[in-house]
């Protein structure tokens, strides 16, 4: 159905392809997997199928890439239309209409439809993705993952031959993204529809998938086979998979199912260990005081933005450790947030209902639930962007939403769920150096911090060049150069590979050690598992849950990771944890 022939895409600034001597086939009415670590060029590969590489973002396409027979150098995206359905990783630039239901029927107006055609496609696709109750929402008032279904929905109700899927199901909470999943399984099952799509949580595809292509590194060629012998040698694996490694069992599992019926022995070998938990924060009984800060906020004080002052100790290079160490002597901030009975009403939503929320410094709390339940609208009111309708909230002693921004920034920084709403230069270097001069920061700490998330990106790279779990990378580094005593993080993990997102684990475990407060809103429940003191599960907006990581995950099957999954009932999170008790190094 797909065949690429040697073919190579460099873009007009680059040195060198981004990919490079493709050769492969996906065949007709298979699941097909592309992986590989951020930045390899999975989304390049994907829009030459699809046509936007070359005729939409430009470059040198060498070599043939034909879908059904249509050569893309030939067709351009219109034309491949009714045969390819493209969903790329930002559903907000997919949008044309302003309703749900219009935008599920503006792809099969284009291609002229007959209405009642149009209309039962319609009907089908809301009930298939669960969207029926939203179909008179306007997009613009939808969460994250809301749009990122009806982004889906759109290409699947003119029922192409081919889906192109950029990271579907990164902004979906567990149980939406097991529906979509299942969706594109009875397209392939039953219709015999071709599915190419581009994932980095692997814990939730790979068991689907017929096949897997491996991008390894930039332009490097790609490898092709069952996912069971692709993920002997990928780099990127999910828990399940690196759990197999450590374990030793071969084949490898691809599913929790496969490795809880292998699991006998190493739960009985883990019996007499204690998972070590992530380090809830010391209190000693001193009060606090805030960090010495230098420099101004200058021009850019949106709360938005988080370009938060503070201090930064001097040094030209730091290890990954040290990036946030602070100086002998220098106290921890004192930043607590409180959320008392705290309500919000967002036209006829209300979409916050009584919550009671208290954060201390050196806290990591993971928000967790459904798409819609509130967890972005929390974020909000901590920054001040959102004013409470009932109830109060106080960040650092202050009311967010009655304090100026330019005061606020001291106390909180947010990365919102779009990285490009805080980048606005034109290279990675000047965003670096307009971070620096915004926290008072050492000159290259922002750079430092670039280097440490996402090895290898250049300086004179535009932020618009970069994949999307790039340009989330650089957001991060540039709110964190500031090192905000209260951190807020909405879905933080986007388009990061397992190798980012360890690195980011670490700078927020820096981050906490120091005393930093750090509130992060996430569908990914392996990375609540590895970072979280506490989890806080939110439902309808308001608080079903609120304890421990291992208590609330280990009882929900939903907000479960892997490794929980296929150890219970014993409480163990995460491979490290495991790794380290066969090591011998827990008692």
């Amino acid at each position: 159905m797909i065949r690429f022939e040697n073919v190579s895409v460099t873009y007009d600034s680059a040195e060198e392809p981004t990919v490079r001597g493709v050769e492969l086939t996906v065949p007709e009415g298979e699941l097909v997997l592309l992986v590989g670590p951020s930045g390899v060029g999975k989304s390049t590969l994907l829009g030459t199928v699809s046509g936007l590489v070359p005729h939409f973002t430009g470059g040198t396409l060498r070599g043939r890439v034909t879908v059904d027979g249509r050569d893309t150098r030939t067709h351009k995206p219109r034309e491949l239309a009714d045969l390819v359905g493209t969903v790329g990783q930002d559903p907000l630039a997919h949008f044309v209409t302003d309703t749900v239901e219009d935008e599920l029927a503006y792809g099969m107006e284009s291609l002229g439809l007959a209405p009642a055609v149009m209309r039962r496609r319609v009907e089908e696709t809301l009930d298939l993705l669960g969207l029926a109750e939203l179909r008179d929402r306007p997009i613009a008032t939808l969460s994250g993952g809301q749009q990122q279904r009806v982004a889906i929905g759109s290409v699947l109700t003119p029922h192409p031959k081919v889906l192109v899927l950029d990271e579907p199901t990164s902004a979906l909470d567990p149980a939406a993204a097991e529906d979509v999943l299942s969706v594109l399984q009875r397209l392939v099952h039953d219709l015999g529809t071709t599915v190419l799509l581009a994932e980095h949580r692997l814990e939730r595809v790979v068991q689907y998938a017929d096949q897997v292509i491996l991008l390894p590194a930039p332009g490097a060629p790609p490898a092709m086979g069952t996912p069971a012998d692709i993920m002997k040698i990928s780099p990127v694996r999910p828990p399940v998979v690196a759990l197999g490694h450590l374990a030793g069992w071969d084949p490898l599992p691809l599913s929790v199912r496969d490795a809880r019926r292998r699991a006998t022995t190493l739960r009985n070998q883990l019996a007499t260990h204690t998972p070590r938990p992530p380090q809830p924060p010391h209190t000693n009984g001193d009060t606090p005081q805030p960090p010495p800060h230098h420099g101004h906020a200058g021009g850019k004080d949106d709360p938005a933005a988080g370009r938060v002052p503070a201090h930064r100790p001097a040094a030209a290079k730091r290890t990954l450790a040290n990036l946030f160490r602070r100086p002998p002597g220098t106290p921890s901030p004192p930043t607590t947030a409180t959320a008392t009975a705290l309500g919000v009403r967002r036209g006829r939503v209300e979409a916050l209902r009584r919550v009671d929320l208290k954060v201390t410094p050196g806290e990591t709390i993971a928000l967790m639930g459904r798409n819609g339940a509130g967890k972005s609208t929390l974020l909000g009111t901590l920054v001040g962007m959102i004013e409470p309708t009932q109830g109060s909230v106080t960040v650092g002693g202050r009311t967010p939403h009655r304090t100026p921004p330019s005061e606020l920034i001291r106390e909180v920084g947010l990365v919102p769920q779009e990285p490009r709403d805080l980048l606005y230069a034109n290279t990675v270097a000047a965003e670096c150096t307009a971070a620096d001069e915004d926290a008072g920061a050492t000159p290259g700490s922002c750079r430092d911090l670039v280097t440490a998330l996402l090895p290898g990106v250049r300086d004179d790279t535009h932020p618009r060049d970069l994949s999307e779990g790039q340009r989330l990378a650089l957001a991060l580094a540039i709110v964190l150069t500031g090192c905000p005593p209260l951190l807020l993080l909405d879905e933080p993990t986007r388009g990061l590979d397992y190798a980012a997102k360890a690195r980011l684990v670490e700078v927020l475990r820096a981050l906490a050690a120091e005393g930093h407060a750090i509130v992060l809103a996430t569908h990914d429940v392996e990375l609540a598992a590895e970072l979280a003191h506490r989890v806080v599960i939110l439902a309808g907006g308001e608080v079903v849950a609120d304890g421990p990581t291992a208590e609330v995950v280990v009882s929900s099957p939903a907000f479960a990771p892997q490794v929980a999954k296929i150890l219970a009932p014993q409480h163990w999170l995460t491979v490290p944890q495991v790794r380290e008790a066969l090591s011998g190094s827990l008692s």
